[in-house]
This record gives structure tokens, C-alpha cells and sequence, in this order.
């Protein structure tokens, strides 16, 4: 019992986190990338030269400017987390360091309880599991909105994550922990899959189902997706299938897939290219013209 009480702490604390970070209006939405845009217009007011530059940005004519801009900084910091993991896994050092060992303490210590509790939290990152979230929420998405567009939405973000991570599986070709894993897998290594899967996925669900909704209840899913996505990550670490470097890796890519797909999407509004028109009205209303001297 120690592994389930092991994931279910780390995972509240997690989720509690997301919710504080949700729920503050001075922080940005874990879940919606675009929901803090009064914030950014605050802080330009105060960077007269970075308000020019964005300004300049958000204009319809700069729209593939903007988005270029957004996705080549998610693809940098994704890439950035990627290679960090992987330098440590070369020496050994950092996350790297613990891999053996909390891999070898979780298949030794498991009792039979804790396996099969492992095993069910697992599956949210299964594949079956997560497209059947998605269509479930699209579906409930199209009935109440009618909007073609989250379809587009929920499939780019599912094919994007498989196509990247076992694009990287095959790149990078790690070997699994050397030890009797106690449930079945296939594959390579890193980037975990289900931790890739379920941080996309789960994120893009809250998104869909609560872009309407209350503050507080946003907050909330933004809560049950972190934890349902840090509770995945640690059963496939606990149960021996993948590295600890493996799981946070797969967390990377699939967040970061998901954010760069809900920017493009415009986040709640879930229309393609919102940030962009949205963003521009907003600024010219509450940042006035920009000089050319910036100041």
C-alpha cells in the first residue's frame, strides 16, 4: 500500500497546486493558455518596447508571425526539457540518478493490492482510454456549442502526441529498466507514452468540457487533469515499465503539445487563429497607440 499512498499524495498535492494556480486571477490558467490576457496587457503598460513588438505581432497582417513566434518558444522549451533529460541519463546525474533505484524499489516492494491499484490508475493513459475521454467530450462539446472546430481540436491534439513520442521512441531507442516489470508493455522507452497521452489529453478534456464554465469550476478541472496525469506517471515508474526520466520526459512532450495546439486554437474559444484577432482588439483598446520611441 505504500506505492498507492505514494501516487495518491504526490497527485493531490499536484492537483491542489493546479487548482491554486487556476483559481488565482494573477496567475495563468494551467488549462487555458489564453485566459490571461488582461494580465499580459498589465504588464506591457509597463514594457513600452515589448508592447510595440507584440504589438506588432497580434496585427492581422503578422498572424503567422505571432503564431510562429508562440510555437517555436513551446518547441525550444520542450526541446530544452528533453535535452536536459537525456544529458543527465548520459551521466548518470540529476533525475537520472534515481532511475535504477526507484525502479527497482517499486517492482520489490509492491504487494498484490498495490498492482492491481497501479494498474487501474495506469490505464488513464492508455490509448483506448484517452480517445474514448476525447470523443466523449467532443461529442458533448458539439451538442451544446455546434462547433466543427474541436474536432479539429481533439484530433490534432491526440495524432500530434502519438506521432511525436513514438517518432522520439524510435530517435532515441532506450532500453526499459532491467528488471521484471509487473505489468505487460511494448516498445521503447522514452518518452513514456502514457504519461505523454494523459498529459495531453487530460488537459484538452478539461479545456473542451469547461471553456463555458465558472472560474472556480475550471479551476477545478484543472485540478483533476494535473492529478490524473502526475498519478499516471508515477504508476508507470512505480510498476517498473519505465524510467523516472522516462515519465517526466513524456509529461514534457505531451504538455507542451497541448499547449501549442490550444494556443492555435485559441484556448477556450476553440476557434483557429483567436489568439491572434482576439489579442488584437484587446490591445488597441487597452494599450493605445505605441510610439515610435517606445516611451
Amino acid at each position: 500500500m505504500t506505492h498507492v499512498l505514494i501516487v495518491l499524495v504526490v497527485a493531490v498535492v499536484a492537483g491542489v497546486a493546479a487548482f491554486a494556480l487556476s483559481a488565482a486571477r494573477t496567475l495563468a490558467d494551467p488549462v487555458d493558455p489564453a485566459a490571461e490576457e488582461r494580465v499580459a496587457v498589465r504588464t506591457l503598460q509597463r514594457h513600452p518596447r515589448l508592447r510595440r513588438f507584440l504589438h506588432q505581432r497580434f496585427d492581422r497582417r503578422s498572424a503567422g508571425g505571432f503564431l510562429l513566434t508562440i510555437s517555436l518558444l513551446l518547441i525550444f522549451a520542450v526541446a530544452l526539457i528533453l535535452g536536459l533529460l537525456l544529458d543527465m541519463v548520459d551521466g548518470k546525474s540529476g533525475f537520472a540518478s534515481w532511475d535504477d533505484d526507484l525502479a527497482r524499489w517499486g517492482v520489490g516492494r509492491a504487494d498484490s493490492v498495490a498492482v492491481e491499484v497501479l494498474s487501474f490508475v495506469t490505464n488513464f493513459g492508455g490509448t483506448w482510454v484517452v480517445t474514448a475521454a476525447l470523443v466523449i467530450a467532443v461529442v458533448i462539446d458539439l451538442i451544446r456549442r455546434r462547433n466543427p472546430e474541436v474536432i479539429a481540436f481533439a484530433a490534432a491534439v491526440l495524432l500530434g502526441e502519438k506521432l511525436i513520442v513514438n517518432g522520439l521512441k524510435a530517435l532515441i531507442d532506450r532500453d526499459r529498466p532491467e528488471i521484471i516489470a509487473l505489468v505487460s508493455f511494448s516498445g521503447e522507452s522514452f518518452p513514456s507514452g502514457h504519461a505523454a497521452a494523459a498529459a495531453a489529453v487530460w488537459p484538452a478534456v478539461a479545456l473542451i468540457l469547461c471553456r463555458d464554465r465558472s472560474r472556480v469550476v475550471r479551476a477545478s478541472s484543472a485540478a483533476v487533469a494535473v492529478l490524473i496525469v502526475v498519478a499516471v506517471a508515477a504508476s508507470r515508474a512505480l510498476l517498473g515499465v519505465h524510467w523516472l526520466t522516462d515519465v517526466i520526459g513524456g509529461v514534457a512532450v505531451g504538455y507542451g503539445w497541448f499547449l501549442l495546439v490550444a494556443t492555435i486554437f485559441g484556448g477556450r474559444a476553440q476557434r483557429l487563429g483567436e489568439p491572434v484577432t482576439q489579442q488584437q482588439t484587446t490591445l488597441a483598446e487597452h494599450t493605445g497607440p505605441v510610439r515610435a520611441g517606445g516611451r
